[in-house]
């Protein structure tokens, strides 16, 4: 069983500090007959552990909502940073801890691989892309999945993940090379359905380079203003086709029905796919005035019923949740993700 390690390190926001065997004692591991992941009550706030993967140890981040008993099996959404960032600094840009301190669930954000432009940063190893790497991110990614699931109390069917700039590059590719683990997806300028090759003067997602493992539910958002990951295509190798290839892609690779229905307002387009293979959604918005920033709070995402009357309005991560949410995913599924990566080549 994959363990959970707390840094050494007080945060005065509230993280905690114990020993590995004061750990399973206060998590209620140590008893005979636990659940896995499931004990005693966590305290509230900030919580730095490590992950044991590859052979060396690295760090994340979580926040644990004060819902959290130890008994109830709570949702959990993975924060993927963007690059020259890290963990807490992606909490403070897309506020995901203080969602799930609100909405009663976890969140957990991790730590790409790579030194960022600037000290204290990182970056993503993203596979296909990313040259000179030497840490897998992708095993990292795997192996903390398993290690929240061995540790926290969670459920295993309501995993979510988003990703933002090149952490949601790093999300898309992981999903992209057969992982099944989490029931839904999310990106804030970074959807992406592949590597970028180019055909007949094209650029294009490389269909061998993407093969998920089951039919998912994703959620996107980009700027029309966007000049890093251009939503018109263009930009770094990294990048190339547009952000519609890519959400047409992923329409094609959920096997949606339709060609998407399209609102259109002074701020965003909103496109959606809603009748796709396993029960899988396809949601995107395209802001007008955006860069390449995480929308801000006042940027409102609306949600309507079948008689058009407005159900809510959320900021982006709050979308996103209300997103997540209802979706699950198979405890378990026929397609292990080495099995995927094998038959992606």
């Amino acid at each position: 069983m994959d363990t959970l390690r707390l840094r050494g390190r007080v945060r005065p926001e509230g993280s905690v500090r114990v020993t590995a065997m004061g750990l399973l004692l206060f998590l209620g591991l140590a008893g005979p007959g636990f659940a896995a992941g499931c004990g005693q009550a966590l305290k509230p706030g900030p919580m730095e552990f490590t992950v044991k993967t590859g052979g060396i140890e690295r760090p994340a981040l979580a926040h644990i909502p004060a819902a959290y008993d130890g008994k109830t099996k709570l949702a959990v959404v993975f924060d993927f940073h963007g690059s020259n960032s890290g963990p807490a600094g992606q909490f403070r840009r897309s506020g995901w801890d203080a969602v799930a301190e609100h909405e009663g669930f976890v969140s957990i954000a991790l730590q790409g691989s790579l030194g960022g432009q600037y000290e204290g940063t990182h970056a993503w190893n993203v596979p296909g892309v990313t040259h000179g790497g030497t840490h897998d991110d992708e095993r990292y990614i795997t192996d903390a999945i398993k290690t929240v699931k061995s540790t926290f109390c969670v459920d295993p069917t309501r995993i979510y993940a988003s990703g933002y700039s090149g952490g949601g590059r790093m999300l898309s590719q992981y999903i992209c090379n057969g992982h099944p683990e989490f029931a839904a997806a999310g990106f804030v300028m970074g959807l992406r359905a592949g590597y970028p090759v180019e055909r007949d003067g094209v650029w294009q997602p490389d269909v061998a380079s993407c093969k998920p493992g089951n039919p998912i539910s994703i959620i996107a958002f980009s700027g029309m203003k966007d000049v890093t990951n251009p939503f018109a295509g263009g930009g770094k190798p990294y990048w190339q086709y547009g952000g519609e290839t890519a959400l047409q892609r992923w329409a094609e690779l959920d096997k949606c029905e339709g060609k998407g229905n399209v609102i259109v307002d002074a701020m965003m387009t909103a496109l959606s796919f809603n009748t796709c293979a396993g029960g899988a959604r396809i949601n995107s918005y395209l802001l007008k005035e955006n860069t390449h920033a995480w929308p801000a709070r006042s940027v409102l995402f609306r949600t309507f019923d079948a008689n058009g009357k407005v159900t809510s309005e959320r900021d982006a991560t709050g979308r996103m949740w209300e997103f997540f949410k209802n979706t699950r995913s198979p405890e378990e599924t026929p397609l292990t993700a080495g099995d995927a990566t094998k038959r992606s080549g």
